[in-house]
């Protein structure tokens, strides 16, 4: 049976690789035939139910991490800073749980969902935003997706929003996730395999079936 491929890639605004995986499969024509489901997630629940510690809380690590994201963001264009962000990690709860909001008015073509999380990654990774903050992705969220939309998703945030992101963060963790980005692929015959991580990403192309480019970017990682 031939079906068609799919991911299901699981995000929270406040993971760097997160955000370059979001662009690549937004933006990169190898993706063009693929369905791509965004679930946004609180990351920081995430690593407490699989008992994980933050990179950037590992010796020797939380410096190799900044040059890590550097390198995959020229490596495939994504427009990042090269600085990172101040009194980083934020804990993006709040932030999340206005998102998983977002996420219920769309959930047919996440239109909504896309723009909400395209203006966090780039507010967070781009110019510093203070993301975690109500009194600054609120204003965001406006500016982005119009009062109306934006105002319904921050009233609700606390009520269907929190009880999203848990239901999502769960099944991140279901899915066998135990950090970010999580990328649930499935191929052309049904298979379904989980990929970890931005570098991964040669392995997600060819586990999908999708052309192999001959040149540019992916020459990095195939």
């Amino acid at each position: 049976m031939v079906a068609a491929p799919s991911i299901r890639l699981y995000v929270d605004v406040v993971s760097p690789f997160a955000y370059q995986a979001f662009h690549i499969l937004r933006h990169d024509p190898v993706f063009k035939g693929v369905k791509v489901e965004y679930i946004p997630i609180f990351l920081g629940g995430l690593m407490h139910a699989c008992g994980n510690t933050a990179p950037i809380q590992i010796k020797n690590k939380d410096k190799w991490i900044g040059q890590e994201r550097l390198r995959w963001a020229r490596a495939f264009g994504v427009p990042m800073s090269d600085t990172t962000p101040a009194n980083f990690p934020p804990n993006t709860l709040h932030t999340m749980r206005a998102v998983c909001a977002l996420s219920l008015q769309d959930q047919k073509d996440q239109e909504k969902l896309v723009c909400g999380l395209e203006t966090l990654f780039a507010a967070m990774w781009t110019d510093h935003a203070e993301i975690a903050k109500p009194d600054v992705f609120g204003p965001l969220l406006v500016k982005a997706l119009g009062e109306e939309t934006a105002k319904k998703a921050l009233a609700d945030a606390a009520t269907v929003g929190k009880a999203a992101l848990k239901e999502n963060t769960d099944k991140a963790f279901a899915d066998g996730a135990f950090g970010l980005p999580w990328m649930l692929c499935t191929n052309r015959q049904g298979q379904t395999e989980g990929f970890w991580g931005v570098d991964h990403m040669g392995q997600v192309l060819q586990f999908m079936q999708l052309e192999r480019p001959r040149e540019g970017r992916w020459k990095s990682v195939l």
